[in-house]
C-alpha cells in the first residue's frame, strides 16, 4: 500500500509528504530510537510519539516508508523542513499508538 493510500483509508493527516507513492510493506511501533534503528525494517510505517529531530535521522537510517505520529503529536517547522529535505514522509494520527497500529494493520 502507498503512503498516500494509507492516509486516505485510515483518515490520517499528511505532515510532510515528499514521496506519497512510497510503498509500505510492514509496520513497527516504538519510541526508543536506538531500538527502532535496529529493528524497524525498510519500507515499514514507523509509529511513534517522539517529536524531536532525531526522528528524522532514525527514519532515514532505517529507510522507513513513513513516520506515523500518534496522538496528534506536532513537529516544529524546522523538523518538518529537515524531513522534506531528506524526503521523509511523516503523517499524523489522532489515535494512541495501539489503535494507530491496529488501524494500519487493517490495510497492510
Amino acid at each position: 500500500m502507498k503512503v498516500s493510500e494509507l492516509i486516505e483509508k485510515a483518515g490520517f493527516r499528511a505532515v510532510t509528504l515528499p514521496d506519497a507513492d512510497r510503498e509500505i510493506k510492514g509496520a513497527y511501533a516504538g519510541d526508543l530510537l536506538s531500538w527502532v534503528m535496529g529493528r524497524a525494517k525498510a519500507d515499514d510505517a514507523w509509529i511513534t510519539i517522539m517529536s524531536n529531530i532525531n526522528v528524522v535521522a532514525v527514519a532515514s537510517l532505517a529507510d522507513v516508508a513513513c513516520v506515523v505520529l500518534a496522538e496528534d503529536v506536532e513537529l516544529d517547522e524546522e523538523i518538518k523542513q529537515t524531513a522534506l529535505d531528506r524526503e521523509i514522509n511523516i503523517i499524523s494520527s489522532g489515535m494512541p499508538i495501539y489503535e494507530t497500529a491496529l488501524e494500519i494493520g487493517k490495510f497492510i
